[in-house]
């Protein structure tokens, strides 16, 4: 288990208080002014030496993202902003750190942004966090009064500026690109790439998009310097991780591990089990609905990281882990998630539009039973059509958990046909034996 000495958010559960004063006393804004003064090559080259992945879902290297950015500023400013819409199932993580911790994620924003020569920052909230909102404008507008940021930020000869915009609710302004087309105030519907947001951005404008965990947890890895976070996970998949369990567990809870640590060593020793013991577990999905879920017998040995879900077929996308025992009507959840994705689709794409819809009439047919063998061949194929073919990636998040299912479960689906059809011919027959 990861030691508490080791923990980078040491107020997860709001224990202690978010403000300013108490925020130092655990470390946040120590040492901001001399990380800058480095120079931007040294903190880009800092992070890249850290290994830290992209925690919003895609995993892409952070450090490698910033360095996209044009290296001089020319006639067109560049931005930073930061996806706080959190708006996969599952996840629950970035509003304990906007909630509780928010001061280490406000400095994390002036680093990262002056690492990318940005002179002011973006935050895209999910306008469903309201208390987290709330606590996030108190804690920046603390740091204006002390001239954190603002003038002469941390006293570091940057002028750097933070703004908070809302979002209304809409699952696609999780995708970078949607979210800038929101928050220029257009609809939110997804770019075509290139030009990729570094090139042109924000208004135009060079910038880059990042989830909230990968920028809060920079300060921390500065202080403590890129070798201790790579002692952490395997090569590739460094650094501690929050992860968000959720389900039938006996207590569901968020908790800051080291990446690589076993899924069932995480559920065991931090949430308590599954409800009715391991052998009770039916499925999980370990990163958000969005990506595939694994049968218990992969549970057993999986590890929590990149590279480890990857290799069985899934992802660790957000690390929101839902856990779902023997009572789950696997079908109908896994329809559900369909749904989701269908209502949330921007129907942009021909593939999502109709595609999302599609899958999900068929499945909901299928959790009856009132379907055929063939479908599910027929369901597969569709799904495989609309991954990989459209703008943004909610094509393959709805793809996925119906491969998942398929490729996991297809005997379930299989038997509640058989079942259905049966239950129908005892009925036909019962008509005809009665006249």
């Amino acid at each position: 288990m990861l030691e508490d000495k080791d923990r980078i958010f040491t107020n997860l559960y709001g224990l202690h208080d978010w403000r300013l004063e108490e925020a130092k006393k655990r470390g946040a804004w120590n040492g901001t002014a001399d990380f800058i003064r480095m120079g931007h090559d040294w903190l880009i080259q800092q992070i890249k030496n850290s290994g830290l992945r992209g925690r919003g879902g895609a995993g892409f290297p952070t450090g490698l993202k910033w360095s996209f950015m044009p290296k001089e500023i020319g006639e067109r400013p560049h931005y930073l902003v930061v996806n706080a819409d959190e708006s996969e199932p599952g996840t629950c993580k970035d509003r304990e750190m906007m909630r509780h911790d928010p001061h280490l994620f406000i400095e994390g924003c002036l680093i990262a942004s002056y690492a990318m020569k940005a002179h002011a920052c973006y935050i895209y909230i999910r306008g469903e966090y309201v208390d987290e909102r709330n606590n996030l404008q108190a804690a920046i507008d603390e740091a204006y009064a002390a001239g954190l940021v603002g003038k002469n930020a941390s006293g570091s000869g940057w002028d750097f500026d933070i703004y908070v915009a809302h979002g209304a609710g809409a699952y696609i302004c999780g995708e970078e690109t949607a979210l800038l087309e929101s928050l220029e105030g257009k609809k939110g519907q997804p770019r075509l790439k290139p030009p990729f947001p570094a090139g042109a951005g924000l208004y135009g404008c060079p910038t880059t998009v990042n989830n909230v965990e990968s920028i809060a947890v920079v300060p921390t890895i500065l202080r403590r310097g890129a070798e201790w976070f790579t002692k952490f996970g395997r090569d590739n998949n460094h650094g501690t991780k929050v992860f968000c369990i959720s389900g039938h567990v006996e207590r569901p809870c968020n908790v800051e591990e080291a990446m690589s640590v076993p899924l069932k060593k995480l559920i065991n020793e931090h949430c308590g089990g599954v409800i009715g013991g391991w052998d009770n577990l039916k499925a999980i999905i370990p990163g958000g609905s969005s990506v595939p879920l694994l049968p218990r017998e992969i549970c057993d040995d999986v590890l929590m990281d990149f590279d480890a879900l990857k290799d069985v077929k899934s992802g660790l996308g957000t690390a929101a882990v839902i856990v779902m025992d023997k009572s789950t009507d696997i079908v109908r959840a896994i329809s559900r998630i369909s749904y989701f994705y269908k209502h949330e689709s921007c129907g942009q794409c021909t593939p999502c539009r109709e595609g999302t819809g599609w899958m999900w009439r068929v499945l909901e047919r299928m959790a009856e039973g009132d379907s055929t063998t063939e479908e599910i061949d027929k369901l597969l194929e569709v799904a495989g059509q609309v991954e990989g073919h459209t703008i943004c990636a909610l094509g393959d998040a709805a793809a996925w958990p119906v491969q998942g299912l398929i490729r996991h479960f297809r005997g379930e689906i299989e038997d509640r046909i058989n079942a259905y059809r049966s239950d129908r011919g005892a009925v036909s027959m019962a008509g005809v034996a009665a006249e």
